[in-house]
């Protein structure tokens, strides 16, 4: 009968970040002036969904991936999704201010052919687009916060469409600090409270 369509985001996510593996694994250019070296899936409980690692002379690069998968013919998708946790991405920032954390987001358009050899119905899922930001370099106005979940979400308004504003790490952590802050439902204390527990200070 094909696939169901009202339900495809919960079905294309995981297809889709298992085929950007698989994508990343098979890549193999010897002239890349930052080579791939290494592709990691990371467990559903991770805050990427895979790790890729690029050697440029002597040094390796280390970045972190997320994949965002979206409809292209739902209008609401990719508006609003969750990317990371406050604590999570403020601690990984801390730990290595030269931590990158890629949002990948993949386009997909899905849709149903009958096989004309088997007489079934084909689900057919087809990558339409994508884009990659580094979430340091998305712009204020489109990183929101959503104090409802744990220590709050980061959230894009609208994945496919983003602005770019250069930023330092610090600056970063400065600009998580202020959505963090500005919620209605956060106090200082509990931003203090969250950085002795994550040692974003020192005692």
């Amino acid at each position: 009968m094909g696939l169901p369509l009202e339900n495809i985001n919960k079905l294309a996510g995981p297809m889709i970040e298992a085929w950007a593996y698989e994508v990343f694994a098979g890549i193999r250019d010897a002239d890349a002036e930052f080579q791939l070296i290494n592709v990691e899936a990371q467990q559903r409980t991770s805050m990427a969904d895979v790790v890729l690692q690029f050697k440029k002379d002597a040094r390796v690069i280390t970045g972190a991936v997320d994949v965002k998968a979206t409809a292209n013919d739902i209008p609401s998708s990719g508006k609003g999704p969750n990317i990371t946790s406050f604590s999570r991405i403020r601690t990984a920032y801390v730990n290595d201010p030269d931590y990158m954390f890629v949002i990948l987001s993949i386009k997909h358009r899905v849709y149903s052919e009958r096989n004309k050899q088997t007489q079934l119905v084909d689900g057919v899922m087809k990558i339409v687009d994508y884009h990659a930001y580094d979430l340091k370099f998305i712009g204020d106005a489109d990183i929101n916060y959503n104090p409802a979940l744990g220590t709050g979400q980061l959230q894009i308004k609208d994945i496919h469409y983003v602005s770019y504003q250069y930023r330092t790490t610090w600056q970063m952590c400065q600009l998580l600090d202020q959505k963090y802050l500005h919620s209605s439902r956060r106090t200082f204390d509990d931003f203090y409270r969250e950085a002795r527990k994550n040692k974003w200070i020192k005692n």
